[in-house]
């Protein structure tokens, strides 16, 4: 039992009711506005997390030459 056409054609016309065709497209933006931050937060998790991988390498080989 999936989504059919008319259940699809309903919240449609519901979601034009509600927000009017003049204010769909801000509501369209401000939601891509929100995904694409989104995604850059997580890809600026991803760069940080990789950098402190490389700086606790860097460290740990700072410490064996200190030892040496």
């Amino acid at each position: 039992m999936g989504i059919g056409i008319w259940q699809i054609l309903i919240v449609v016309v519901l979601v034009f009711v509600l927000f009017g065709a003049g204010r769909l497209p801000r509501v369209m933006e401000d939601i891509a506005k929100g995904i694409k931050s989104f995604k850059k937060g997580m890809s600026d998790d991803d760069v940080i997390e990789h950098k402190n991988d490389d700086v606790s390498a860097r460290d740990k080989t700072a410490d064996k030459t200190k030892e040496d």
